[in-house]
């Protein structure tokens, strides 16, 4: 048996702060108090370094790590392009700097991680990444590895500066608010090879909200939603503004169909991560709200199917928004301050 001591023995102590303790009974009492702050301490610790980091904070992290040889292949000036085109607001469809610049060719494994994890920061969550890389088949880029990044300025300080990451069917940025009255800092695009209206298409619930748009209209409203003249669905083309907008203005709906088209919208962004998702909307607002705001469904020329609609699109001041699930989903959505 271990005799009792009057004091506590600060040889003893391991760099513990210990209270001040009479004998053995209050000792082991202060041991065991401490091992379970330490405890607590340690696990708050654990928590903070299991939290994401912010897609921001993992751009520069990847930023940092680049060689002098990969930032001369990687990364281009903030304007670089022709002015008023600047190339960091292109979509593409591929690796945005050519074929031989996918990820597995470019970058190390560790710096492919962060890619990743960057990317995921910018969704909402597992589920968003899962339908963005098509069930791990990324469309006809065939991995995560066959895409590409690039980064326009140094993400560094108050530089301004946009992370791009695109391959097939896919363009997301991410650009820390460096350019002010811009959603995402420029046009996303996302989609699938599968038709739309396909149970495998993983957008099919996109296609079917929607869908629930057009079928709340009633056959007036929707003999002046159905549009000619269809403007496209790409970039650049498909965003420049119709004039006279197509299709028939928000402000002819009831306050029913318009908050269903304002819920379609939020479903249309829901693979995005809150403040990017916010952000569309207060930019909409912005800009005067739905009631500013047309609504266009196009077939498109020469078919003879009987899907009512080949194409939405929603047009307001400063945005253009395109969704098409036929022959396959594509979605390119361009947000701006009017």
């Amino acid at each position: 048996m271990l005799n009792e001591t009057k004091y506590y023995c600060p040889e003893c102590d391991e760099g513990f702060d210990l209270p001040e303790v009479k004998g053995r009974r209050d000792f082991l009492r202060a041991i065991g108090a401490t091992a379970a702050l330490a405890t607590v301490g340690t696990a708050r610790v654990r928590a903070a370094e299991a939290k994401p980091k912010p897609a921001e904070e993992l751009i520069r992290e990847l930023y940092s790590t680049l060689s002098t040889e990969q930032k001369s292949e990687l990364v281009l000036p903030y304007d670089h392009g022709t002015e008023g085109h600047p190339t960091r607001q292109k979509t593409y469809n591929a690796p945005p700097l050519g074929a031989d610049k996918r990820i597995d060719k470019t970058f190390t494994k560790p710096q492919q991680e962060l890619i990743k994890r960057t990317l995921r920061a910018i969704l909402k969550d597992d589920e968003a990444f899962e339908r963005l890389a098509r069930h791990g088949k990324w469309d006809s880029s065939g991995s995560f590895e066959g895409c590409g990044v690039a980064i326009f300025g140094e993400p560094e300080g108050k530089s301004p500066y946009a992370w791009l990451f695109s391959g097939h069917h896919l363009t997301l940025r991410c650009d820390g608010n460096s350019e002010p009255g811009a959603a995402w800092g420029g046009p996303i695009y996302y989609g699938h090879s599968v038709a739309g209206y396909d149970k495998n298409n993983v957008y099919l619930y996109q296609t079917e909200q929607v869908q629930t748009v057009y079928d709340a209209l009633d056959e007036k409203q929707r003999a002046k939603a159905h549009s000619k003249d269809n403007p496209g669905d790409t970039h650049p083309k498909g965003f420049a503004p119709t004039n006279p907008r197509h299709g028939i203005p928000c402000s002819e709906l009831t306050a029913e169909q318009r908050e269903l088209v304002e819920r379609t919208m939020r479903v249309l962004l829901d693979p995005f991560r809150k403040e990017d998702a916010d952000e569309v909307m207060q930019l909409v607002k912005a800009n005067g709200g739905l009631e500013h705001v047309n609504i266009a469904f196009y077939k498109d020329d020469g078919t003879t199917d009987k899907v009512r609609w080949h194409f939405w699109r929603l047009e307001g001041p400063g945005f253009v928004w395109n969704f098409r699930p036929l022959p396959h989903v594509h979605c390119f959505v361009n947000v701006l301050q009017a």
